[in-house]
């Protein structure tokens, strides 16, 4: 049980910090996977749980690729 309770904490503690980052610069999967210690594939998995909390991330295509961003609230 207390296992259970340790893997929720340390998944919920991996959504915070791949907001954060998101929060302060664009990142696209690859770099968001680096930064957060996961694979590509779980990169977007976090992303899209993050959406379906309510979170207005969009991907913004730039030179480079595309980067994630937070959806600023305008006024």
């Amino acid at each position: 049980m207390a296992y259970a309770y340790e893997r929720s904490r340390l998944i919920e503690e991996r959504f915070q910090k791949a907001l954060a980052l998101i929060k302060a610069k664009r990142l696209n999967s690859g770099q968001l996977a680096a930064e957060l210690g996961v694979s590509r594939p779980t990169a977007h998995r976090i992303v899209t749980e993050l959406r379906r909390r309510g979170y207005a991330i969009r991907s913004v295509r730039e030179e480079d690729g595309w980067q994630y961003e937070i959806v600023r609230n305008r006024g």
